[in-house]
């Protein structure tokens, strides 16, 4: 049986350095492990209860609703802008929170991992989107992390993809998540 983890990016960016982080957890999940990379996140709108009504929920929304609704997991890949969780992986959070109590995030295991400038890694926005995503129903693998500092220095001519130590730290939090995920029981 195949574990499926939804991977969530928070930067639009196309050559965000979170975006290749997610690349490289594609491309390096182990066997038996299926990490897709959600693309269209920039076209959710921001989350309104008065547009999320059974039978016309923006088409963007949904469309993400039914991808986490087919994930096992879920990755959260979080820069950190300002010192917190940027407004398109926060926004994807409430939306999977909805319905309340039965949302796609509902006791599905989450991780928070990312990659920002400064010398932390986006510690302060990954704790910020692993508190939203526990909030909102998910079931947040609290031993599950991955903060790498100075971004645009270490991949400025290395993909995290090739970077080994990089590597190894996904993997291991892809094992993580596996093991905590429903399929994998």
């Amino acid at each position: 049986m195949s574990v499926r983890i939804l991977a969530l990016v928070g930067s639009l960016r196309s050559g965000s350095h979170n975006r290749q982080l997610a690349e490289a957890a594609v491309k390096h999940a182990p066997q038996g492990v299926e990490v897709v990379l959600y693309e269209g996140l920039a076209d959710v709108p921001f989350y309104n209860e008065d547009i999320d009504v059974e039978g016309a929920v923006p088409q963007a929304a949904a469309a993400l609703r039914e991808a986490a609704g087919s994930a096992d997991s879920f990755l959260l890949f979080s820069p950190e802008y300002n010192g917190t969780i940027p407004a398109v992986l926060k926004n994807a959070i409430d939306w999977l929170s909805r319905p309340y109590g039965t949302g796609a995030l509902t006791g599905k295991p989450v991780a928070v991992v990312g990659t920002a400038f400064g010398q932390y890694g986006g510690v302060w926005a990954q704790d910020e989107a692993r508190k939203a995503a526990g909030i909102a129903g998910g079931a947040v693998v609290a031993e599950a992390k991955l903060s790498i500092p100075g971004s645009v220095t270490r991949f400025a001519e290395t993909h995290p993809a090739d970077d080994t130590e990089v590597v190894e730290g996904l993997t291991k939090v892809i094992e993580q998540l596996t093991q905590a995920a429903p399929a994998a029981a």
